[in-house]
């Protein structure tokens, strides 16, 4: 079994080192994806040890875990998907039987894009 693309319902995202994301620091902006290599806890959803959410090498300490797990703290927030990865969801062909099986999420997904965008772009 792959990691490419998964689904994490504790932070109701998708995960995998074939999702695009950028690091749940605050403030880092680090681009990386979101595969078992960055993920703190160093398994997924961050198993027995970790938050679960995806961090760049200059984030993610000792024991592949972010600096709030290793201080027995509450987790950051986690950042929102990428551009990139949203505008993939709404053209792959792949996945449309998943369009076709969400059309209230593919809704928010082109209101969340059409916001973002400059002049209304996508």
């Amino acid at each position: 079994m792959g990691w490419a693309v998964g689904w994490d319902s504790n932070w109701e995202r998708d995960v995998g080192y074939g999702v695009p994301g950028v690091c749940d620091y605050p403030g880092c902006g680090a681009k990386i994806t979101r595969g078992l290599a960055h993920v703190c806890g160093g398994e997924p959803m961050g198993g027995d040890a970790g938050c679960g959410l995806f961090f760049c090498s200059e984030h993610l300490g000792a024991g592949q875990r972010c600096e709030r797990c290793i201080a027995g703290l509450r987790p950051f927030g986690a950042t929102d998907d990428t551009p990139e990865w949203l505008e993939h969801k709404l053209s792959c062909p792949t996945w449309e039987p998943w369009r076709v099986a969400y059309p209230d999420e593919v809704a928010a997904i082109r209101k969340r894009l059409a916001e973002r965008a400059p002049d209304g772009e996508t």
